[in-house]
């Protein structure tokens, strides 16, 4: 199993996670290998028309990108019916599951379905969804996802509003000393990831800001430098 989320050093690393939704997937081996060195983690945006209004691709891709690189991979199903595909999913290479806490009525048992195979589990919260609804899970979390647009497309605008709920979230866990890390995704590019930070997120997840850079290499470190200097800010 990657460190990536391991030990409570790894949950307070800055993460850049390239969202793979914004790759050119006709040339994707050569968007990865340009990312091989940048890149801490692979964010893979899994959408069936259904719980968003908008499809992706399943395990069969994520099994190809599997074999393309051996970065953690961070599976995020937007989809309804979550628990069908835990296993898909694991089986086609993924170090991480994320859910929506609105997409199943049985939350816990479907965390525990992903940890009893071996897998991270994560959780995450549409814009419109309260952080306080989480904390009966939080213990049993490896990552907690918050949406900062409302998902099924990428591109979208940095919401705000999400910034109160990493404060919230970020303060649980240093009280508690809870054990998950704190994901952001949603328009995260060079003007949004320092407030970003300062309210708690450590791992960001960045698509378009990556991927229509001229050097996406060079994005990925620039947004990692603006990350860093502003979680030097955070107390």
């Amino acid at each position: 199993m990657p460190d990536f989320l391991c030990t409570a050093a790894a949950r307070q690393k800055v993460q850049i996670a390239p969202s793979l939704l914004s790759a050119d997937f006709t040339r994707l081996r050569e968007d990865l290998e340009r990312l091989e060195g940048e890149a801490d983690l692979y964010h893979l945006d899994i959408m069936d028309g259904h719980f968003v209004p908008n499809i992706s691709y399943g395990p069969g891709i994520v099994k190809q990108i599997r074999k393309l690189s051996d970065k953690p991979l961070d599976a995020h199903l937007m989809v309804s019916e979550p628990e069908r595909w835990i296993s898909p999913f694991l089986d086609a290479g993924a170090d991480l599951i994320s859910f929506h806490l609105e997409a199943t009525p049985h939350p816990h048992r479907l965390i525990q379905q992903i940890k009893a195979v071996g897998c991270r589990a994560g959780l995450a919260i549409n814009p419109g969804t309260s952080e306080l609804l989480l904390e009966p899970l939080l213990e049993e979390l490896d990552l907690v996802l918050v949406m900062s647009v409302n998902p099924g497309f990428g591109g979208q605008s940095y919401l705000p509003l999400a910034e109160k709920k990493l404060a919230r979230l970020r303060r649980l866990a240093s009280e508690q000393d809870l054990p998950f890390a704190l994901e952001v995704d949603g328009g995260i590019k060079r003007t949004t990831i320092g407030a970003a930070t300062r309210a708690g997120a450590r791992i960001f997840v960045a698509g378009s800001a990556v991927f229509a850079a001229d050097d996406p290499a060079a994005e990925i470190r620039e947004l990692k430098k603006l990350a860093l200097s502003s979680a030097a800010e955070y107390v």
